[in-house]
């Protein structure tokens, strides 16, 4: 593995020397330097920006195309299919990611896929919007820490509807009057300087990162008032979040997203930590951007230079993003070793899960055995440890490549603690005359099910039956 990553490191130098010039000002920085657009501050739909903008308006429709991609893509179709991830109604067995899970479309479809997805319900909160709409940062200003518990449906939707609001767009990145960067999401602000980072007056490098980490992050909602919350106080890393989890997080009340259906387990469900990957990864650490790569400068009416705001893979835009930096290196040679890279990081993936759902299994076979609690709870923990580590990993967007070697070891502790699961179980089932063959093979039949289901729907149903009953406790009256 060390061999794929020899490229980034001999480059790192020459990185840092060009990142200034890939962060300098062009005909939009100079047109926000001498004029302001004559937008009223509080504008958020983006056609209003349309003909100031014509340019970046068309790169930003973009966004609408779709198209599929081995490891991800932009097209709306489930990741359970079984060329994506169809294991995954076990893992999340009991919450709502096994209900409906899909691909992420461009970000110009946030609002329309957040009213389509079967995750959101009579209960859902109004943090679920936080970066799906560019009200919400009138909505927190209006409405204080009501926004963030508000009913999704009956109070939050409609209040963002009639403020004529439009989904990720100009305003979430732009002042509207200046087109200056911001940080429009204050949950952001608050856990930079949790670390003692200032945010009083970012440097233009620093904000081409932050406009992206405000929404492409680890969150959860805090358990007092719903409130978007990074566990970023001890740190970007994934031990560091899951320490801030087993402490700060469990002191405010807050001990697991759910209940594990399967295992019984408190389960912590990440969500998609681009930003804290990034910058502990090789390029982050060389002070690379987000935007360098994702927004790269491009020409457009054969002469301007304009950022593009067509948010996709630098692998699409290779020759604008990659090679401003790896000048001298052959393109489909950089091509192939991202691709090598992120194949490799998905087996290792895979392998983690798998070991991952088999110590779920363990665990309800425990509980059935009459295993004692103290052992229950043992084991418990390395599987939430476990899955935690998988899913940091699982829910990061570059399949790997913005830190190679974090993830890898990030996934060999998911393995690690998964295994300490097994081990402590299986002494256990042991003891208890449980034959372990069968064990396994009841766990094959199980997987079967649910790959060979074909309603997405219902595949989550599967993952539990007469063998494996399932833990949850019954629902609050």
């Amino acid at each position: 593995m060390a061999r794929n990553f020899q490229w980034v490191s001999l480059l790192l130098a020459a990185i840092v020397l060009i990142v200034s010039g890939c962060s300098s000002s062009d005909s939009e920085k100079a047109s926000a330097d001498t004029a302001t657009t004559g937008l009223d501050k509080n504008e958020i739909s983006n056609e209003a920006f349309k003909d100031i903008f014509p340019l970046q308006y068309e790169s930003y429709m973009k966004n609408e195309e779709m198209e599929d991609t081995t490891y991800s893509g932009s097209v709306k179709r489930s990741k359970f299919d079984h060329d994506k991830e169809p294991y995954l109604p076990i893992l999340f067995n009991g919450y709502g990611f096994a209900i409906e899970y899909n691909e992420d479309r461009g970000h110009i479809y946030a609002n329309e896929d957040i009213r389509a997805i079967a995750r959101i319900n009579d209960k859902s909160v109004g943090s679920c919007l936080t970066c799906k709409s560019t009200a919400v940062p009138h909505l927190i200003e209006e409405m204080g820490d009501d926004y963030w518990g508000g009913n999704f449906n009956e109070t939050i939707w409609p209040a963002a509807e009639a403020m004529g609001h439009s989904p990720i767009g100009c305003s979430d990145c732009h002042d509207p009057e200046t087109m200056d960067l911001r940080v429009t999401r204050p949950s952001f602000i608050k856990a930079m300087e949790s670390q003692g980072i200032d945010m009083s007056n970012p440097t233009k490098n620093d904000m081409r990162n932050y406009v992206c980490g405000q929404c492409h992050v680890e969150y959860y909602f805090a358990p007092e008032n719903s409130e978007v919350t990074f566990p970023w106080a001890n740190g970007f890393k994934p031990e560091d979040m899951y320490e801030y989890y087993e402490t700060v997080a469990k002191d405010r009340g807050f001990n697991q997203d759910w209940i594990h259906n399967v295992s019984g387990t408190p389960i912590l469900k990440a969500q998609h930590p681009d930003f804290e990957t990034h910058l502990e990864g090789p390029h982050g650490q060389a002070g690379v951007t987000c935007a360098d790569c994702h927004m790269p400068y491009e020409r457009v009416d054969g002469k301007k230079k304009i950022t593009s705001h067509w948010w996709t893979s630098p692998l699409k835009t290779m020759e604008e993003s990659c090679a401003t930096c790896h000048s001298n290196r052959d393109l489909e040679d950089l091509e192939e070793r991202v691709l090598t890279i992120q194949e490799t990081h998905m087996e290792q993936l895979h392998a983690s899960e798998d070991i991952s759902i088999t110590a779920h299994y363990y665990i309800n076979k425990m509980i059935t055995s009459g295993v004692s609690e103290e052992k229950i709870k043992e084991a418990q923990e390395h599987v939430r440890k476990g899955q935690w580590f998988w899913d940091i990993v699982a829910a990061e967007s570059a399949a790997g490549f913005h830190n190679p070697q974090g993830a890898m070891d990030t996934l060999k502790l998911s393995s690690d603690e998964s295994n300490k699961a097994i081990k402590l179980a299986t002494e256990e089932l042991v003891k208890k005359g449980v034959s372990i063959e069968e064990l396994d093979k009841e766990i094959e039949k199980v997987k079967k099910a649910v790959y060979e289901e074909t309603d997405n729907f219902k595949k989550k149903d599967h993952a539990t039956n007469d063998y494996f009953p399932p833990q949850q406790p019954a629902p609050k009256k």
